[in-house]
């Protein structure tokens, strides 16, 4: 199987040119040619994503042991929250640089490095008092961040043509897992021991996870390799800045951000309203949390299968999905038994369209992907991060708990547009490529 490659990207029926179209949105060259529809995937794409679950555990755990944290640290409560926006913040502004200063290393070397310093953050960071946690939540964003991009290339670049987006989707289910199984267990064994337990055990995973990758990982070549095909020659710094400079690629980040944010929105606040909106028993509010994340891994699965074929269509549908059940919500969550099935459907709605979000990006950047891969990460994070504030700015001013999926809604719908221009594009290159093969 070779992984020197770059990753492959098969032609988007419908949206896109076939591979050896035009560079940027056709596919990169090399790679597994394609295979059976419905054959399992390298052992490789479920370790990565039970890596990115470990390391995404630590991302979710910390809000359910805050209050313990900002006692044990002496801190207040609002200091204890800055932990919280430092890992946003290494997410967001330090993943693409790292992607760029780690681009000619080995992808199994990429791998293992992000993994063992985000653990080392981790570990430091729990030996330590505020400021030194507050440092290394800022380093382990880092790491997080450039292990998610290194890890969306290096799963592409292990399956066939006809399966990129279903492996991204696969991938990222690891960081579902983590919202809505990770973090509540690591914040129940941190009720139990010490608020520190459940960061401990993500650093025993992250190392678990090391030892998978070092094992089921090809070492591979240099990333570097990774966009030699479709453009020819080998791509380094220059050519992965080139690649940013295409408006599609950033209309394909907005879309990240506002759908992200539209279903987190209401995920963020959505035991809050379960408590107090719909008076739902404590002991059953982890278990509609619980359901959320079983129609997210419906949806991931669906989207995966779909979105190689029909990336604007997924899109649609799921951005189309998130409105309506956003405004089903607002509605519904004032009643127990509509409200439980609300959540799943909505858990669907939401990550159906995350699989459909890489193949866009890896189509458009398939010569140079690494670059464009972090800056995927980092809009998922900004969707993620951005929500309590547009939150705040409601809820400050009077409105109430069920406001939030109103907003949720909005954000939905300012994600179509850029969906829409996004498929005329892609119609745009597909109808140049088609007169260029006629004039041949």
């Amino acid at each position: 199987m070779q992984t020197g490659n770059g990753p492959t990207q098969k032609g988007l029926a419908g949206d896109g040119p076939t591979r050896g179209g035009p560079a940027g949105d056709g596919t990169a060259g090399g790679g597994p040619e394609p295979g059976r529809k419905g054959a399992r995937l390298p052992a490789g794409v479920y370790l990565l994503a039970f890596s990115l679950f470990a390391m995404g555990t630590a991302e979710f755990l910390l809000a359910g042991v805050l209050p313990a944290v900002a006692g044990d640290l002496d801190v207040p409560l609002s200091s204890a929250g800055f932990l919280i926006t430092a890992f946003a913040l290494g997410v967001v502004l330090g993943g693409p640089p790292f992607a760029v200063l780690s681009l000619r290393w080995p992808r199994r070397t990429a791998l293992l490095a992000t993994q063992g310093v985000f653990a080392a953050g981790i570990a430091v960071g729990l030996l330590g008092g505020y400021e030194v946690l507050l440092l290394t939540r800022v380093v382990s964003g880092v790491a997080y961040a450039g292990f998610f991009a290194v890890a969306s290339v290096t799963a592409i670049s292990l399956v066939p043509r006809d399966r990129t987006a279903r492996a991204s989707g696969v991938v990222v289910s690891g960081l579902s897992v983590a919202m809505v199984a990770g973090g509540p267990a690591g914040t129940l064994l941190g009720h139990f021991v010490d608020w520190r337990g459940g960061f401990w055990a993500v650093v025993v995973l992250t190392l678990a996870g090391m030892a998978g990758c070092y094992a089921g990982i090809p070492a591979g070549a240099a990333r570097g390799d990774a966009g030699r095909g479709a453009g020819g020659g080998r791509p380094g710094v220059a050519r992965e800045l080139a690649a940013m400079r295409d408006p599609r690629l950033w209309g394909i980040y907005a879309i990240t951000v506002l759908t992200t944010a539209a279903y987190m929105i209401t995920f963020n606040y959505l035991a809050a309203m379960l408590a107090e909106v719909t008076a739902l028993p404590e002991v059953w509010i982890p278990a509609v949390l619980a359901l959320f994340g079983v129609g997210a891994f419906l949806g991931l699965s669906v989207g995966g299968r779909l979105s190689d074929g029909r990336p604007h269509a997924v899109l649609l549908a799921g951005s189309a999905g998130l409105v309506l059940l956003s405004l089903v919500m607002a509605v519904a969550i004032r009643h127990a038994w509509a409200v439980v099935p609300a959540v799943f459907v909505l858990g669907v709605a939401a990550f159906v369209v995350n699989p459909a979000v890489y193949g866009r990006v890896f189509a458009i950047a398939a010569n140079a992907p690494t670059l464009a891969g972090a800056t995927t990460v980092s809009a998922f994070q900004l969707g993620i991060s951005g929500t309590p504030v547009l939150a705040a700015a409601a809820l400050t001013r009077g409105a109430g708990l069920a406001s939030v999926c109103l907003i949720g809604a909005v954000l939905a719908v300012c994600a179509i547009p850029f969906i829409l221009a996004d498929r005329a594009s892609a119609g745009r290159v597909r109808d140049g490529a088609g007169d260029q093969g006629a004039g041949g």
